[in-house]
């Protein structure tokens, strides 16, 4: 048989097996969130649900429906694959229904299948992107290919195209599929595609955001998929679509792929290097069990620093990532000492419990921020290790960048991108400074933080919760733009954990959840609980820790219930700020922030849904019930100097519920 033919006879007979292929699918993923369903919306979401069964197919695979009105509203969105016929669209979407109805007993919910995707929430959602990647359980089960940095370069190129094509082309229908050569005998196949109720750029936005998900956890896999809300992406080395005759033919290294790979390539590089900093950890994170003795101690971290001081060439697999210890930026310490003036106090940023923050100044101009954690600190080696470990999974915008890292002798260095504007309690906590600043530019920083906590909980690779959210660790660049630090305190859930316990709460009273001050349960709603008191902070420009020693109640929180129930919520508004905001848009926002501190974390929002709520002017918002509200008494001095008078836990106070 001629090969050539092959692939022409293998696209013929798609169609064929989809329909008998489709039966016995099951679903890729899936994702349940907000409150239990009420009766009255079960009945409405059983009429969306059918009505996306009946129309999807007929309105050419993409369909939105609403059902219902006021608290039992239900909105409901369904995509077919654009290259699957009527009659796989229907029973794909039909199947679809009746198992997210099943599963999901929650008011927002989605779930994916290969040839089709079902989503319905209490809020209107359409026309809205929201990143939420997610990662089907087969991506697992892909074997590994022989070359990947290759494979690598090669994927990207397709990822960039197909992306271009779906988002840009209007004879797409947002949804584009090709194919490149790969090492002269091997075939990539892919397939990008977006829900068509989003302009084209948040289309490209998301696709971008989708590939570079992919690239970081299936680039070294024979196949590999990424879901979300609004788009989704996917490649294997065999056929996936019945698309040939409209398909892409991808050549790769022409120079046009690689100018328009650059980018991407370089940022995917960067996300492999900064994963490269796991290594260091890895190897102690075994060794630190055992009877807690000061000598065990002190060997394991001589033991701990000469691994980190002198990587090895080993390939490690850590929350089952391949980490290759070489890619690492490393700085010398004596570059770092002329940077910092040798760590001139003239240098300094800050400093607290765990270490001091000096700025530096590169051979080629560039500023940085020099992490130097304290050298005899087991509790401070405890804290780099976590902080390497978080922060080198994470790539956002709104997330401070860690640049490269320093380990001689007892010295213990980290380097960040530097924030010029410092963080964002010097503005809304002093006067003067507070002025400096509108409405427009806080609620950007709103927004930035808001997108930084989402990307945290369900767009990285790894779901983390930072646990010691606060106005002092939310720096602000040159243009204002919120990026979320120290990732010291926080833990790494898998996608399917929920909520987890521990019996050393760390945090910074005033910011901390209820049931994780006082139970250890924590979980993403303690991180929403934080956003909410820093929103009502940035309204108020009052401190919700310290506020019990003033005349209007017994915390910020208190005195925020108070005014919302009387109906005199402009009174909690800063009168500064009063003058360059819109009042809509400010009272939305404290609205927000009241969700946000409900007691119960299951009444609170997710960042997801604040994200969307943030960016509507049209959606109706649920009445906030009393939010957590507890009172706190210092009963001990701080014993470490910190710029935060309550950063160092629960050991130097009280905290009773009221």
């Amino acid at each position: 048989m001629d090969k050539d033919k092959l692939p022409v006879m293998l696209f013929a007979i798609i169609p064929l097996l989809m329909p008998a292929a489709l039966s016995a699918t099951d679903p890729l993923t899936s994702f349940c969130s907000g409150g239990d369903r009420k009766s009255q919306f079960e009945s409405n979401l059983e009429r969306l649900l059918e009505s996306l069964s009946s129309n999807t197919s007929i309105k050419g695979g993409f369909y939105n429906d609403t059902i219902g009105d006021g608290r039992d509203i239900v909105y409901g969105q369904a995509l077919c694959r654009w290259d699957v016929n009527s009659t796989v669209c229907q029973n794909c979407v039909d199947e679809a229904s009746k198992e997210i109805f099943k599963r999901c007993k929650t008011t927002d919910a989605m779930i994916w299948y290969e040839l089709c995707q079902v989503q319905y929430s209490y809020q209107m959602f359409f026309q809205l992107m929201v990143y939420t990647g997610k990662y089907p359980d087969k991506n697992n089960q892909e074997k590994n290919i022989s070359t990947p940095h290759d494979f690598n370069d090669v994927l990207n190129s397709l990822m960039i195209n197909l992306s271009e094509a779906a988002a840009f082309s209007p004879s797409k229908n947002m949804f584009a599929t090709g194919k490149i050569k790969f090492s002269g005998k091997d075939t990539i196949y892919g397939l990008q595609q977006c829900t068509r109720d989003i302009s084209a750029s948040d289309c490209h936005s998301c696709l971008n955001f989708a590939s570079t998900d992919l690239l970081g956890c299936c680039s070294s896999k024979q196949g590999g998929t990424v879901v979300s809300r609004n788009c989704n992406v996917r490649f294997e080395l065999f056929p996936l679509f019945n698309d040939a005759s409209n398909s892409l033919v991808i050549h790769p290294h022409s120079k046009g792929d690689r100018l328009k790979s650059g980018k991407a390539v370089i940022l995917v590089s960067a996300s492999i290097i900064l994963l490269a900093a796991i290594v260091f950890c890895a190897v102690h994170l075994r060794r630190k069990k055992g009877s807690g003795d000061v000598k065990d101690e002190g060997k394991n971290e001589h033991v701990l620093l000469q691994d980190l001081a002198s990587p090895t060439g080993i390939t490690i697999s850590e929350e089952g990532m391949f980490i290759i210890s070489e890619e690492l930026a490393f700085m010398d310490l004596a570059a770092i000492k002329i940077a910092t003036n040798d760590f001139s106090d003239l240098n300094k940023l800050g400093q607290g419990g765990f270490g001091t923050v000096y700025k530096g100044l590169l051979p080629d101009g560039k500023e940085v921020a020099v992490k130097r954690l304290s050298k005899k600190s087991w509790q401070g080696l405890e804290e780099l290790k976590n902080e390497v470990v978080t922060i080198a999974k994470l790539q956002h915008k709104n997330l401070v960048r860690l640049l490269a890292c320093s380990f001689e002798g007892e010295e213990k260095l980290l380097l960040y991108e530097f924030m010029p504007n410092k963080s964002l309690d010097v503005f809304i906590f002093d006067l003067e400074r507070r002025s400096e600043l509108n409405w427009k530019i806080y609620y950007n920083i709103i927004e930035g933080i808001a997108r930084g906590l989402l990307y945290l909980h369900e767009d990285s690779r790894l779901r983390i919760i930072h646990r010691d959210l606060k106005p002092s660790n939310v720096l602000l660049d040159y243009e204002m733009v919120a990026k979320i630090s120290d990732f010291g305190m926080a833990r790494i859930f898998c996608e399917s954990q929920n909520t987890a316990n521990t019996k050393r709460v760390v945090g910074t009273i005033g910011y901390m959840a209820p049931e994780y001050a006082m139970e250890g349960l924590f979980s993403v709603k303690s991180d929403v609980f934080s956003f909410g008191v820093i929103l009502l902070e940035i309204i108020s420009g009052k401190r919700n820790s310290g506020f019990y020693l003033t005349e209007h109640a017994k915390t910020l929180l208190a005195y925020a219930w108070r005014l919302w129930k009387d109906g005199k919520q402009l009174e909690f508004i800063e009168p500064l700020l009063m003058e360059t905001c819109p009042t809509a848009e400010v009272l939305k926002c404290m609205h927000i922030g009241l969700l946000c501190v409900q007691e119960d974390p299951a009444e609170r929002p997710t960042m997801s849904t604040v994200v969307v709520l943030l960016g509507s002017e049209s959606i109706d918002l649920p009445e906030p019930k009393q939010p957590a509200i507890f009172a706190v008494r210092r009963v001990a001095p701080i014993s470490e100097s910190t710029t935060d008078p309550a950063s160092n836990g629960l050991t130097l106070s009280i905290i009773s519920p009221r």
